[in-house]
């Protein structure tokens, strides 16, 4: 059994002034950690910056190294997002936004822009599964007549780390275990919660990583966010700060932990698969982009720094503003060409969009550059189709590895009198930083003003319904359970109880540590803020079946003309349909005609699909009660809390399944009775059925 030392103070001034778990300072007889030359490293917590939070220098050759390191452990395969699922599509916005930006893009209300946009876990490889717990990557690179601007983030708002110099160190922990190679795309083992443990920044994020976000029901209905503050910039130089967020017009809306363990089983690409079939049968996913735009002034009145990419701003406070939508409305032609080797770079911007001094984004736009170069084989890969830029490129940039263009002319260099044509700077139009005055000392120090590691955590947890709080208590019961070793576990119960003494005491009742909780204590007390609704994906959850999948499942005899105004009614409401039958040969109806289905029963489980409904016949149901899968196909459907509507003659299955009446239970005996369903499917899953169904742990 491995051992856990008590980490010592820090001794130095500017640790002295963090949590003791951010610092492991070397003892005396203790291996002191150095670089690749040998140079021992006296803080491998914070970037060098300019002050405290100025922008981080270009002089810290340890940032570079390690990150570079980082960057180039993986070839070909990305090294975190490397299981992604892409789409072609373009952005058009709403009105003009020339008073906050000078981006063309977003201007003219009559102008679309091509869009490539890619979708990813972050911890497992490209050949893992679809629906691990885990972040989902958001990129969008947009085709602008100004250059590409790529803006990447994810489907959470705030991120593990408050310093990039910790990146490599946050996604070692969750990657397999390097002696064992495993677990593969999965949170739940001991590297990833020692490190957790010890890294109070984390947090807040934890709390996202273990809610419902983790586990979507599809790429189409998940939110996406820039994490990061950027800058806008208009025309006359103003520069504003921004958080960029995307909204699924549809909702936003996930499965249940149980679900996501049989998706995985059943169907590995369900995500993948998801995303095509939508575009391929022209529900083409959209989503808004909203701003979250804010002055120097209402950032200095928050009560936590807009630079600490582990907070976020409640829309309470600044609300978004809409301001286009983007429309994925074709799939790759190959997905190796188009989706493995788009590159997305945080530095690719475009005129009218700049950076904040976020260290986390500083060193991103360092890093990012610098993995392409070792991913896709060199400088040149602006050059592969997907990621040239649709406007013209000119530059002197020659040679180098898969270089494919041919230059011509004797001239590589500027400024130049050869060539006039050649071409030339544009203080006009090219682009401009705004200044901004940088005034401090350089050293390695994290800022005071992110000190808080544990209110906005809190304000997570409370802005949750009753259902998501306790998701993320079962989540958090089940990922530590999975950790070995039980000091770790006793310090993660200490910082769950300086988020919410009712999640501690359930998380710890659910490990059966009940009094074993170690004691953390907070470098900034924690506060108590006010709830944001926007945080909950259930408060804003909306009643619709657009998008949403439905499984009927047939057997001999059904009836072929409620079978037709089931079909024409959920046509009416957007909703995609799925045709089950006992055997993938189909079924025939009471008509007499034999109608193709898409699954088999053992090939289309129910938690395929959003709602379900049983059109069968009583033969075809006295059959299917000799049928293990049918039994356990109602019993999945009831369990995930799904709306199921029925024909009388189905009530012998539902019995035979355990199914208990309530108004999620809806009985189908014509047209009249569609309208009772549709209402009910509209609302999604049926809540208040789950704590009779299932406990936390």
């Amino acid at each position: 059994m491995a051992t856990h030392k008590k980490t010592p103070r820090p001794t130095t001034p500017e640790q002295a002034k963090l949590p003791a778990e951010t610092h492991q300072t070397a003892s005396e007889s203790q291996v002191v950690l150095t670089t690749n030359q040998g140079l021992p490293i006296s803080d491998n917590q914070n970037s060098l910056k300019v002050g405290e939070r100025g922008p981080v220098l270009l002089e810290d050759f340890i940032l570079r190294e390690k990150i570079t390191h980082f960057d180039h452990e993986r070839i070909p395969e990305r090294i975190v997002h490397a299981r992604g699922s892409g789409a072609h599509g373009y952005f058009q916005p709403y009105e003009s936004q020339a008073d906050v930006t000078k981006a063309k893009f977003l201007q003219d209300p009559k102008k679309r822009t091509e869009v490539f946009a890619r979708f990813s876990t972050v911890a497992g490889g490209a050949g893992s599964v679809d629906l691990p717990r885990d972040v989902r990557g958001f990129a969008v690179k947009f085709y602008t007549e100004e250059g590409n601007f790529d803006l990447v983030g994810n489907n959470i708002p705030v991120f593990f780390i408050q310093d990039a110099m910790k990146f490599p160190d946050v996604i070692h922990a969750v990657k397999m275990e390097p002696d064992r190679g495993f677990p593969q795309a999965a949170s739940a083992h001991a590297t990833f919660w020692d490190f957790i443990s010890l890294t109070p920044e984390s947090m807040h994020m934890v709390m996202w990583a273990m809610s419902d976000r983790a586990i979507p029901r599809s790429l189409r209905m998940i939110e996406g966010f820039g994490v990061h503050t950027f800058r806008l910039i208009n025309e006359q130089g103003e520069s504003r700060f921004v958080k960029f967020h995307w909204r699924p017009t549809i909702g936003a809306s996930a499965v249940v932990w149980d679900e996501a363990v049989k998706i995985s089983g059943a169907d590995p690409d369900f995500h993948r698969r998801d995303l095509w079939e939508a575009i391929d049968r022209g529900d083409f996913p959209e989503w808004e982009l909203g701003l979250q735009i804010f002055d120097e002034k209402t950032a200095a009145s928050l009560d936590f720094d807009v630079l600490d990419p582990t907070k976020l701003i409640p829309e309470e406070i600044v609300p978004l503003r809409m301001v286009g939508k983007m429309v994925l409305n074709r799939n790759p032609d190959n997905h190796f060409a188009e989706t493995e080797q788009v590159a997305f770079c945080p530095s690719h911007i475009v005129p009218g969009i700049g950076f904040s001094d976020d260290p986390l984004l500083q060193g991103r736009l360092f890093s990012y550059l610098d993995t392409q170069l070792s991913r896709l084989g060199g400088p040149n890969f602006h050059q592969i189709p997907i990621n040239a830029p649709r406007c013209p490129m000119r530059n002197f940039q020659r040679d180098g590895l898969r270089q494919m263009d041919v230059p011509k002319g004797r001239v590589a260099y500027e400024p130049n009198s050869l060539e006039p044509q050649a071409p030339r700077e544009c203080p006009m139009h090219g682009f401009r930083t705004p200044p901004e005055p940088v005034d401090g000392t350089k050293l390695r120090k994290r800022a005071e003003t992110f000190a808080d590691h544990y209110s906005q955590a809190r304000m997570f947890f409370r802005s949750m319904t009753p259902p998501e709080q306790n998701h993320i208590a079962s989540a958090l019961a089940f990922e530590l359970a999975h950790v070995e070793i039980k000091p770790i576990r006793r310090k993660m119960l200490g910082h769950l109880k300086n988020i919410d003494t009712a999640l501690h005491d359930t998380v710890a009742a659910a490990l059966g540590m009940e009094g074993q909780t170690e004691e953390v204590s907070p470098a900034v007390t924690p506060r108590d803020l006010p709830a944001s609704q926007s945080l909950s994906l259930l408060a804003k959850d909306p009643a619709t079946l657009k998008g949403r999948k439905v499984g009927i499942l047939l057997s001999d005899g059904f009836d072929s003309t409620l079978l037709a105004s089931i079909r024409s009614t959920l046509k009416k409401e957007r909703a995609a349909i799925a045709l089950i039958a006992p055997k993938i040969g189909g079924a025939t109806g009471s008509d007499g005609v034999h109608l193709e289905v898409d699954f088999a029963l053992s090939g289309g489980p129910s938690f395929f699909f959003d709602t379900v409904i049983l059109l069968l016949s009583e033969s075809g149901c006295a059959e299917l009660l000799e049928e293990a899968a049918a039994v356990n196909w109602v019993r999945d459907a009831f369990g995930h809390l799904k709306v199921i509507g029925h024909v009388p003659a189905a009530l012998p299955l539902l019995d035979a399944s355990a199914v208990v009446a309530d108004e999620g239970i809806v009985p189908i005996t014509g047209r009249k009775d569609l309208t009772t369903y549709i209402a009910a499917a509209r609302g999604g899953r049926r809540w208040e059925r789950e704590p009779k169904l299932r406990s936390i742990g």
